[in-house]
């Protein structure tokens, strides 16, 4: 180190990657173990509290003594000592091999001193660097005899593709759900569970569809509690119901294409549920916004990896949880989420989604195409696109028909379902998200009436604020031949 680089140090004071030292190395140990588990540091010896250069004699002696004790740290610990003038320096690098101890206690660095940690500091250490997973541990509310009902594993065995004759505790403990005493893991409470609250308190998934860009106005909002497995299909299901979809008709097939890719949502709910921290009181969270979706997941990334990773490497959380969840095939590729939920963006053709990273929070963020579910719920002109079965083909074309009875949108064929029973505009407005009436009627509305799918119940007086809507003759063969399976309903 030299002058300058010392004079620095010196200037800037004490603080969390320095500390001063007046002589010895009387709780050197202690500054370097406190060092090594947090981000590295450097000591400088012969430099007083206020920052004064005070020296020390002998620094060949002082060096090994320096060394001495570093290595006596369990593990040892590799630190570079130089002189710089009359200081020794001190320096710890970052360190991979945490904890360290040293003389039986573990210490980190709080501010610009050096604490000893407590029981539960240092649990919590354990937990943040990955050195144990929170999956692997035994769950102390599972009861054998209790919930692992025949329903649960029946379920579970077909899923995770065991032996029907393979006896339940054989192949729990044969898969790692067991610990060696015989207790159920929390992965594997998460996967019998048919309340997954009993045992993680906040492992379940809040959904919410909003009006608007904002949380102001909530049109809907599910919560879901099952076990892992079935909680990723069911809010799959909640969240394709509150997106738009275009029904393209070719020959006598029709196609449903919802705005965003299914698959790359998939991905997203799945990775929010299996790297999410289950330590954490905060719950997955799944937003529907006008403008966006967003799939939010409590406790950052875990330990080891930094955003630049993201999409290069993959280190679970979770990894006895994540493991199983491949053999049950609702993980279908390791260590690729978001690389793969990126190129799916990318070949479906919509924005990649936005990614936002702190310690206690990892959020996806899908851009809904705003401009095309406009379109998608305006009439067609006649200048409407033609898309063929295939590019290239010889194959008669179909035409992509958005708002009018041959390609309704979702939230269409959601007011048809809904018209069962007469229904005002603000109840449907509510189905379809939208909050400017007029362009609701012009848009959404107009449409279906014209196309006799709808009929008002007050049809002298359009506007009266008596008026309901209704299903018509038309409107019940229509959804008869064309409508998406009874799910719909709550988009």
């Amino acid at each position: 180190m030299n002058r300058q680089a010392l004079n620095d140090l010196l200037a800037l004071g004490e603080g969390f990657t320095t500390e001063f030292k007046k002589a010895g190395t009387s709780g050197l140990g202690r500054e370097i173990c406190a060092f090594a588990n947090a981000t590295g540091g450097v000591i400088l010896i012969g430099v007083t509290d206020a920052g004064e250069v005070v020296g020390v004699a002998d620094h060949n002696k002082l060096k090994s003594d320096v060394q001495a004790t570093a290595r006596s740290a369990e593990p040892p610990i590799a630190v570079e000592v130089e002189s710089a003038g009359e200081v020794l320096c001190v320096t710890v690098p970052a360190q991979h091999s945490k904890p360290y101890s040293f003389g039986g206690k573990f210490y980190l660095r709080e501010g610009a001193s050096s604490q000893q940690m407590s029981r539960q500091e240092i649990r919590e250490f354990f937990y943040r660097e990955g050195l144990i997973h929170f999956d692997e541990t035994p769950c102390e509310r599972f009861s054998l005899e209790e919930d692992l009902t025949d329903e649960a594993w029946a379920t579970f065995r077909r899923r995770a593709r065991i032996p029907a004759e393979m006896p339940p505790l054989n192949a729990l403990k044969n898969l790692h759900l067991l610990t060696e005493d015989g207790r159920m893991t929390h992965a594997g409470a998460w996967l019998l569970a048919r309340d997954i609250q009993k045992f993680s308190i906040s492992a379940d998934v809040a959904c919410a569809l909003f009006m608007g860009t904002d949380k102001v106005h909530i049109l809907d909002r599910r919560g879901f509690h099952g076990d892992v497995y079935s909680m990723i299909d069911e809010v799959m299901a909640w969240l394709l119901s509150k997106l738009n979809v275009a029904y393209i008709i070719r020959h006598v097939k029709r196609e449903e294409r919802p705005e965003l890719p299914e698959e790359a949502l998939r991905e997203a709910v799945v990775n929010a549920l299996v790297h999410r921290d289950y330590r954490s009181t905060a719950n997955v969270h799944v937003y529907v916004f006008k403008d966006r979706v967003e799939v939010v997941s409590p406790g950052g990334l875990p330990a080891g990896m930094s955003e630049a990773d993201l999409g290069i490497k993959s280190i679970p959380r979770n990894p006895l949880l994540f493991g199983m969840l491949h053999r049950m095939e609702a993980v279908e590729h390791i260590g690729s989420g978001i690389r793969r939920i990126r190129r799916l963006c990318s070949e479906y053709g919509v924005a990649e989604p936005e990614i936002e990273v702190s310690p206690h929070w990892f959020v996806l963020r899908f851009p809904r195409p705003v401009v095309a579910e406009e379109a998608s719920q305006a009439r067609p002109g006649p200048d409407a696109t033609e898309v063929g079965d295939q590019a290239g083909t010889k194959s008669a074309p179909s035409r992509l028909q958005v708002g009018t009875k041959s390609a309704l949108s979702r939230h269409q064929v959601a007011i048809l379902v809904k018209c069962h029973e007469d229904q005002g505009i603000t109840e449907l407005m509510a189905v379809a998200g939208r909050s400017d009436r007029t362009k609701f009627r012009n848009q959404v509305l107009a449409p279906l009436l014209e196309e006799a799918l709808l009929e008002m119940t007050i049809p002298d007086k359009p506007r009266s604020s008596k008026q309901r809507y209704r299903l018509t003759e038309h409107g019940r063969r229509y959804l008869e031949e064309h409508a998406p399976e009874p799910n719909d309903k709550d988009a």
